[in-house]
């Protein structure tokens, strides 16, 4: 059965059902993934008299492909908050028992893929504090600060407690830092004036959703990098990274909620607060990858948005072909919109296992050489003799596409057109999606040509940046394209005071590691970052190169 620890004995239990505290899943065990990593899910709902873990979970369901390495969920009665949190999908994490076990008036949920930190229990979210008036701080962030080094150093400061041991804090992410500024501030303040002290200071992409015993809150970066929206329930309110799940609980769309806002929810009502300048400059790669389909930014449509990405894909690079197919699932739209503006057939040329996950158990060396074959198979009789337009979303490492078009062309594919429903990547995020180091994106050493080599196709066309940003309807002001271009609109620290195990690699006191210069120098060698600064730290895990 499960086990559990008392951080707190009065007012907060976390729970760890059926893990060890420690157990993270090899690298080994994810073979097959995509290019990329999602970043995170976060959910909080303030409803008296309905059941709010039910509500968060269902929520989390319709997040969970923003996050599948752990997830979790905090409940407050007015009295106590628990928290209950494991790694794995929110389908093996709660069971309805659990559920039924979670009971209060509001709820904070969060479905986590690492940015920052390793995949461990004590990083998986709601992270949670005691503060030292004794109540309760439960929070999740989807996002990633650049100013986390400065953020260890302030919470080296304080004294040794509520989960510091020895100067070592036992979580090692970006939230978890948050969390203990918070709890170090609200025990004299209170929670919100703690929160409007703290949010100013934090620099990066953040989208938070945090409570104590009695209320909600809810936070968006002034550059609203990540996505958040408000929504109302008959006898509630709800917040959420996507709308998709505020449509899945029954929630109507109020608002999105805006940068540098900070939302407090009790039985009060709606509190709004504005801690920064808004300067919106949200992440233009949603459209692409990230968000669900039935989502909706800034008022587009994610779906409408990548069929017209297809269609100017189309007029952009256009070829004699038989049948455009997609890579499924993120494929799908955009060569849908491929198809019309080409008018060449679409068809299903491949068949997606849904059922393979992040972590799945190791296959033996024999079924690994089967490669791609484990998540996705072709359907021969409609791909033999064909001239094939492949359509996926990105292009990052190679790795996926350059097995995709070998196994289509073993299938009797005649030729293989790859289309990209996006620029080339070329530049790491460290705004809270998991990219590698700049050595590892295959764009930012090689040209269109070099990479079409690279992956064997016949010819290889990618989305301009200018077709994105007008897919979007959002004016290039607004959006964050530094993936693509470059230009970073936060500012970054030095290299030491990047990456995803920064803290990790630090001690009391921030030092270079040895880590740090590696990785320096095995991106100098590579001859892909010729500037000076962090564009060779990634948040990319390190054996990313030597996996399929």
């Amino acid at each position: 059965m499960s086990s559990s620890r008392n951080v707190h004995p009065t007012e907060c239990t976390t729970a760890a059902p059926n893990a060890e505290p420690n157990a993270s899943p090899s690298a080994d065990a994810i073979p097959l993934e995509h290019a990329l990593r999602e970043e995170c899910g976060v959910f909080g709902v303030w409803a008296p008299g309905e059941d709010v873990a039910k509500l968060t979970y269902y929520g989390l369901y319709a997040l969970q492909h923003r996050g599948q390495e752990a997830a979790g969920i905090a409940v407050c009665d007015g009295r106590r908050v628990v928290v209950f949190k494991d790694l794995g999908l929110v389908s093996q994490v709660f069971d309805e028992q659990t559920l039924s076990s979670l009971r209060g008036h509001l709820a904070v949920g969060h479905t986590r893929y690492s940015t920052t930190g390793s995949t461990t229990w004590e990083n998986s979210q709601p992270t949670f504090r005691t503060t030292a008036a004794g109540s309760g701080i439960a929070l999740g962030h989807n996002g990633n600060l650049v100013n986390t080094a400065e953020l260890r150093d302030e919470v080296g400061t304080l004294s040794d407690e509520a989960g510091f041991r020895g100067g070592h804090v036992q979580a090692t992410t970006d939230s978890d830092l948050i969390c203990e500024l918070l709890a170090a501030d609200a025990a004299d303040t209170g929670l919100e004036e703690a929160a409007m002290r703290l949010l100013p200071r934090l620099l990066g992409a953040f989208s938070l959703v945090f409570a104590d015993e009695q209320t909600l809150y809810a936070a968006r970066d002034p550059h609203g990098v990540r996505p958040l929206v408000l929504g109302r329930l008959e006898r509630g309110w709800v917040v959420a990274s996507e709308t998709a799940a505020l449509d899945i609980v029954g929630a109507s769309i109020v608002r999105e909620v805006e940068p540098g806002e900070l939302l407090a929810i009790d039985a009060d009502g709606i509190r709004s607060s504005r801690f920064g300048v808004p300067e919106p400059k949200g992440c233009v790669f949603e459209y692409v990858y990230l968000a669900r389909p039935d989502t909706t930014i800034a008022g587009r449509s994610v779906h409408a948005a990548r069929v017209e990405i297809g269609r100017r894909l189309a007029e952009e690079h256009p070829v004699e072909a038989d049948l455009v197919i997609p890579v499924p699932e993120s494929g799908t739209p955009a060569a849908i919109g491929y198809a019309q503006g080409s008018r060449i057939p679409y068809g299903q040329g491949l068949v997606k296992n849904a059922y393979v996950g992040r972590t799945f158990i190791q296959p033996s060396q024999t079924i690994r050489q089967l490669g791609i074959r484990l998540k996705l198979n072709p359907l021969r009789d409609v791909i033999r003799g064909k001239r094939l337009v492949v359509v996926d979303d990105s292009i990052v490492r190679g790795n996926t596409q350059r097995a995709l078009v070998r196994m289509l062309r073993e299938s009797g594919a005649l030729e293989v057109h790859v289309r990209i429903a996006s620029p080339p990547v070329r530049w790491p995020c460290f705004y809270g999606i998991d990219f590698a180091t700049r050595a590892e994106l295959v764009a930012s050493g090689l040209d269109t040509d070099g990479v079409r080599r690279s992956i064997g196709a016949d010819t290889l066309g990618y989305l301009s940046l200018d077709g994105l940003i007008a897919a979007s309807e959002q004016p290039k002001s607004r959006l964050c394209c530094a993936c693509f271009d470059g230009a970073y609109p936060i500012p970054l620290p030095a290299e030491a005071r990047l990456g995803k195990h920064l803290l990790e690699e630090l001690g009391g006191e921030v030092t270079v590691v040895a880590a740090a210069a590696a990785e320096t120098s095995s991106a100098a060698a590579a001859g892909t970052s010729g500037e000076a600064g962090p564009l060779s730290v990634g948040y990319g895990a390190g054996d990313a190169l030597r996996r399929p």
